[in-house]
């Protein structure tokens, strides 16, 4: 009995471990891919934007303190973010799919999209708030139409 059990949780722990591993070489894939693709960039001028704002809260900070506290932030949100979005994209994506992501992303095409990825998103977001105006401004008129 005692045996059976020893060997139980031996192959528990090496299964944990095993996880463990399979989560950080996943994690890994996914900084990359968030390398390559544009959205490790993106995920800093946010970082950059949250530390802008402190900035105007703690004026007496020298630039010095602030260029090393945003050094530290970008790394060590960075590393968060990915740790805590990993079982997002694991659930859709697997370890593979990111790989075949980071070749797309290698290609002067994928380079491209990118790079304009951000431009893009801009630029999709500030039409997709006219659409939703005019969405709204229709919806209110058909309404006032039908005597609401």
């Amino acid at each position: 009995m005692k045996r059976t059990l020893s060997i139980l949780a031996f192959f528990i722990l090496f299964s944990f471990s095993s996880f463990a591993q399979n989560d950080k070489a996943y994690e890994n894939t996914l900084s990359e891919m968030f390398q390559v693709s544009g959205s490790e960039e993106t995920f800093k001028v946010a970082i950059n934007q949250i530390l802008a704002a402190y900035k105007g809260q703690y004026p007496q900070v020298s630039a010095e303190i602030w260029t090393e506290m945003e050094a530290e932030f970008q790394k060590a949100s960075m590393d968060e973010l990915v740790v805590m979005l990993a079982p997002a994209y694991q659930k859709h994506l697997t370890q593979k799919d990111l790989q075949e992501l980071i070749k797309f992303y290698k290609t002067p095409i994928g380079t491209k999209f990118a790079k304009k990825t951000p431009l893009l998103t801009r630029e999709a977001m500030q039409v997709g708030q006219q659409w939703g105006m005019k969405i709204g401004q229709d919806f209110a008129a058909k309404m006032k139409a039908k005597g609401y």
